[in-house]
């Protein structure tokens, strides 16, 4: 957990753009932008639940399910008196909603009127959620706010970047682990088992998280699809897996990608894996900050082209602090097109993957921006893997 100091700026900066934008109350339902204004982390974003930031009061209310209060309370830096609760017969209903109890709370602190931003594009934000909250306040105007915190996030402080280091630490060795545990005969559940133990083992002098996404493990043809998970397969000899999987402490993520082949490359794996490495390479090299977004992936595009490939997808994504469903912080991406200024403290997952209908390779590393380039967080060899 953050210094008390450390969360009041975080609030500060967010009421900053709240006035910028004219917005008297934002309801913060995105359980990364929830911890990172308040430290609340508990497994009970699968119920509604929020942070209210009121602009003319100092300290964020935070209001759930009874039963989870008292994860506030052992978790966030708030007043007790600032802890609120709705009763467990909304839970689930078909007669009544957690927004009714949320707008009473609003309404009881004088904001039946008030100028409300929402996260509308949010997991956590349904559009049920969004009709009862405006049948409560029929009189509030409600603004799209999705993404004001998650742009705040991006720019790490000097703890964030430790904690990602920390987490790119645990991403080194579950990556051993799984090229370790993956075998000619063993099942790809056996494998992924190995992996979530290193993931939640971590190192010996701090502990991981689960991270915000489930170990990615496509083999043999399904290379093709990096999203796939795991099954019960047998590995084959010659079989070519591809390995997506972060390091996660107090919930910063490091992600990182490599391609493994249980024997001998075929041609078009081997050239493809020099390709994408030669084109990553080139990128890392190349980063500097003040460039854009569009920038960088512009030198991946070219040294593809050299090679007659092209990507028609982004080549990485701003990462960080997160929770389930992805660990990616829904802001800057790594495509044409994208106009995002790079800063310092900023960090990234590359993952310049490319797939065709019958395999595909992954290289990927995580960074964070320098004054004078970047710097890469995880540390492993970076190349095509042979076992």
């Amino acid at each position: 957990m953050f210094s008390k100091t450390e969360y009041m700026n975080r609030v500060r900066r967010t009421k900053e753009q709240m006035a910028i934008t004219g917005i008297d109350v934002l309801l913060i339902t995105n359980p990364s932008n929830m911890n990172y204004l308040t430290g609340y982390n508990a497994w009970s974003f699968y119920v509604h639940q929020m942070v209210m930031i009121l602009i003319d009061e100092e300290e964020p209310r935070w209001i759930g399910r009874k039963q989870d209060a008292n994860s506030a309370k052992e978790t966030t830096w708030l007043q007790n008196k600032h802890i609120l609760f709705y009763t467990d017969d909304f839970i689930q209903s078909p007669v009544k909603h957690p927004m009714e109890a949320i707008a009473r709370a609003l309404k009881k602190a004088g904001k039946e009127k008030a100028r409300i931003g929402v996260e509308m594009e949010n997991y956590y934000f349904t559009a049920k959620a969004l009709k009862e909250l405006e049948k409560g306040l029929p009189d509030a105007k409600f603004i799209d706010s999705t993404l004001m915190v998650n742009y705040l996030r991006m720019v790490k402080s000097e703890t964030e970047i430790q904690y990602i280091k920390k987490a790119a630490v645990i991403a080194a060795k579950t990556m051993q682990t799984a090229i370790d545990s993956i075998e000619v005969g063993t099942r790809e559940n056996d494998a992924v088992a190995e992996i979530y133990h290193a993931q939640i083992s971590g190192t010996s002098t701090y502990g991981g998280d689960y991270p915000a996404i489930v170990p990615l493990l496509p083999s043999g043809t399904r290379t093709s699809s990096p999203h796939i998970t795991w099954s019960d397969r047998r590995y084959e000899k010659d079989d070519t897996v591809i390995i997506e999987i972060a390091g996660c402490y107090e919930r910063y993520h490091a992600p990182l990608a490599r391609t493994l082949v249980l024997g001998t490359p075929s041609d078009e794996v081997r050239d493809l894996s020099e390709v994408v490495l030669e084109g990553l390479n080139e990128t890392l090299n190349a980063i500097q900050p003040g460039q854009t977004c569009e920038e960088v992936e512009s030198v991946w595009r070219d040294s593809i082209a050299r090679n007659g490939f092209y990507k028609d997808s982004r080549i990485g994504y701003s990462v960080g602090l997160s929770y389930p469903p992805d660990w990616g912080e829904h802001t800057a991406s790594l495509r044409n097109g994208d106009k995002t200024i790079l800063k310092p403290n900023m960090t990234f997952h590359i993952i310049p993957g490319i797939w065709f209908d019958d395999y595909g390779v992954e290289i990927s590393e995580t960074f964070r921006i320098t004054k004078t380039g970047c710097e890469v967080l995880t540390n492993f060899p970076r190349k095509l893997i042979t076992k």
